[in-house]
């Protein structure tokens, strides 16, 4: 397993987020990789991690979910991959008090690549499908809670995500009901609807 810390487009290294890469093994008869060892994750991002569920969605090209989270009392950490497709997958810092508050880190997560993003608590989280057709398989530290659940404006100007638009082959970008009503940065910020 190999790890790598993120960069964001202005080349500071975002504390938190990891990008895993397994050690595929493989031969003319396929593949086989370890995707979840216990004692390894925790020795990777240095401390217990305790997964509450498994999440599994499948999304069409242009579908971009996010950027959710989750405030205290039940905030979410994820661990993500794509076991279908290809999508664009994004951590954004809202932890008030970091040095990289209000930046962002994203990656290519895809079937063939079979890499995963640690994102910890303190994030939020969103994903643009790039492919005709994406599953996304993630474990959450933290059970969902309606009243705990937060959301940002995908494309708020003050955060300037660069989403790989151009990938789209034409696709237009489709939200959820929710994402197209969410929050831009600065009012979630002002509400208090960042971490401390």
């Amino acid at each position: 397993m190999q790890l790598e810390q993120l960069k964001t487009s202005s080349g500071l290294v975002l504390q938190g987020p990891l990008l895993i890469t397994p050690q595929a093994f493989g031969d003319d008869r396929g593949w086989f990789y370890e995707s979840w060892n216990q004692r390894k994750f925790d020795e990777a991002v240095g401390e217990s991690v305790l997964f509450s569920q498994d999440n599994h969605s499948r999304s069409v090209q242009g579908v971009l979910r996010g950027l959710h989270y989750q405030l205290a009392p039940e905030p979410q950490a994820k661990l993500v991959r794509a076991t279908v497709g290809v999508i664009y997958d994004v951590a954004v810092d809202i932890r008030r008090h970091s040095p990289t508050f209000g930046t962002w880190v994203g990656v290519e997560l895809s079937a063939d690549n079979k890499c995963q993003l640690w994102i910890p608590e303190g994030f939020a989280h969103g994903f643009l499908t790039l492919s005709d057709v994406a599953e996304v398989q993630y474990k959450a530290r933290g059970f969902w809670n309606k009243s705990c659940e937060r959301a940002i404006l995908w494309n708020d100007p003050d955060l300037a995500i660069a989403w790989p638009i151009d990938q789209l082959q034409g696709a237009e970008v489709s939200l959820s009901g929710k994402d197209a009503e969410a929050a831009g940065f600065k009012v979630a910020e002002a509400a208090g609807d960042v971490f401390p």
